[in-house]
């Protein structure tokens, strides 16, 4: 597996997202096929795993932890704070509470719960307009001095959150969604994250699975399943967001790639500094997702999918209103 440099952490170039193991997908997945598949994928060359306490919550890191625990000293965890966790329930409203004190208590949870004595990356998972982010960054710094954190990132946040928090505590990398079917990002962002040396880690790299090619307007999604509330995948929305697909189920007849693939050579293309965390609860996609490191996308390949990609416009918002007043603060 091809390394990449988020700051100054390395890296394998494609990451797992470990969320829909335990959480927003449906039922929770079987406890040992996922130990299994999260120590298939370190077999595979993967290093970069990203959890958070709200996944679950804490379920997810209990697995990550207990998986990882024989190999922790060959791999980099990522997990995150900044909501209360009595205020969690999947699609409800959550309270956000990145208060310093709230952010070391969960940090030492977490630590327990990943069987670690260190995290590599701890994310603020939103941001709290209650809270200065000079005072989370100073939060984060006191555990990094205390060596129970290695770096400090942020979650979904805007340009002027990150420039402040980077003046108190360098960040290492920023997570936001990033995708051909959502690239606002583009605008201010990475350059941004590009001007300051900062890493950047999309999550939903293959738009919640839907730019893979296996979901279309006549599927039907677990009652629990956190997309039945995800307006961009109302039956109309992905009937209308479907010209995406097919755009990249043709270049990879192209490439003898599969859609996923492309979608995810796409982002590789994009910056080195870029480590997108496909999720998965199975070894077939696992192997699928980290073949696209072995695929490369000429400067003419990326024209005709920008060329393509500009013409459809995707119908949708990303997130329910409630969840979306939490994105780029």
């Amino acid at each position: 597996m091809q390394q990449r440099t988020l700051g100054k952490l390395e890296v394998s170039a494609v990451g797992l997202g470990c969320m829909g193991m335990s959480f927003a997908y449906g039922p929770a997945a079987d406890k040992q096929q996922m130990i299994s598949l999260l120590r298939g994928a370190v077999e595979r060359g993967v290093t970069f795993f990203d959890t958070a306490e709200i996944y679950g919550p804490f379920t997810n890191e209990e697995l990550v932890g207990e998986a990882l625990a024989p190999v922790r000293d060959q791999v980099v965890i990522a997990t995150k704070f900044g909501f209360k966790t009595n205020a969690m329930s999947g699609s409800q409203v959550r309270e956000l509470d990145s208060r310093p004190e709230h952010i070391k208590e969960v940090a030492e949870a977490s630590l327990k719960r990943l069987r670690t004595d260190v995290i590599d990356l701890l994310y603020q998972h939103r941001v709290d307009p209650n809270v200065p982010i000079e005072d989370v960054a100073g939060a984060v710094k006191d555990l990094v001095r205390q060596g129970k954190v290695r770096h400090f990132g942020l979650s979904e946040p805007g340009v002027q959150t990150i420039r402040r928090a980077h003046a108190v505590h360098p960040v290492t990398a920023v997570q936001s969604e990033y995708s051909l079917w959502m690239r606002e990002v583009e605008t201010e962002v990475l350059p941004t994250l590009e001007e300051l040396g900062i890493g950047f880690v999309p999550y939903s790299p293959l738009g919640r699975g839907f730019l893979t090619g296996k979901i279309d307007a006549n599927t039907k999604f677990d009652p629990s399943d956190f997309r039945n509330l995800v307006p961009r995948f109302t039956a109309e929305a992905r009937q209308a967001n479907q010209a995406l697909v097919d755009l990249l189920g043709r270049i990879g007849a192209q490439k003898k790639a599969t859609p996923a693939q492309i979608s995810l050579a796409w982002l590789l293309a994009r910056k080195p500094w870029i480590v997108p965390i496909p999720g998965t609860t199975k070894l077939d996609r696992l192997e699928e997702n980290i073949g696209a490191t072995r695929l490369e996308l000429t400067p003419a390949d990326l024209r005709e999918i920008e060329s393509a990609a500009a013409r459809i416009v995707i119908q949708g918002d990303r997130y329910p209103e409630h969840l979306q007043k939490l994105t780029g603060r």
